[in-house]
């Protein structure tokens, strides 16, 4: 059974020949993978090693983590399972030991909101927009304006 290993901190710019000779040097048979964005092809800043064994594992993870990789320090970790449906280049949902699943269930365990049912969002919440998406819907509103101005 093979064992992945999640390789967090990767720069954004390097060949994925250069990652593969790090590990080569450890163990021939390991295979790299570097996850990249769709529409600029760079690295979105992790990937995933995968061994045979699970002594080789963690023999790859005591070794590696924190090693400087192009003046970035590397931090490894065994990925958990891939959950069915996920794409393949999402990031992994946490790696194992990783503090998001920790913090996400720590977050929504008996956290009730404390805003009464029949209570309506505030206008400042129900106007402003998830800043991850802010640019994009900008773009979004200006070509709808632009398209009724014409019609």
């Amino acid at each position: 059974m093979s064992i992945r290993i999640y390789v967090g901190n990767l720069p954004k710019e390097f060949e994925r020949e250069e990652l593969e000779a790090v590990f080569a040097e450890f163990d021939e048979s390991a295979s790299t993978k570097v996850i990249t964005d769709r529409k600029t092809g760079k690295c979105r800043g992790f990937g995933f090693v995968t061994v045979k064994t699970d002594e080789q594992a963690d023999v790859l993870i005591e070794k590696f983590n924190g090693f400087m990789f192009k003046d970035t320090e590397l931090k490894l970790e065994k990925a958990l399972p891939r959950a069915k449906g996920s794409e393949e280049g999402a990031p992994p949902a946490a790696p194992v030991g990783g503090g998001a699943a920790k913090r996400s269930k720590s977050s929504n365990s008996g956290n009730k909101s404390r805003r009464p049912a029949s209570a309506e969002p505030t206008e400042s919440e129900s106007v402003q927009p998830d800043p991850r998406w802010a640019q994009d819907l900008e773009k979004l509103k200006q070509l709808l304006a632009a398209q009724t101005t014409n019609s």
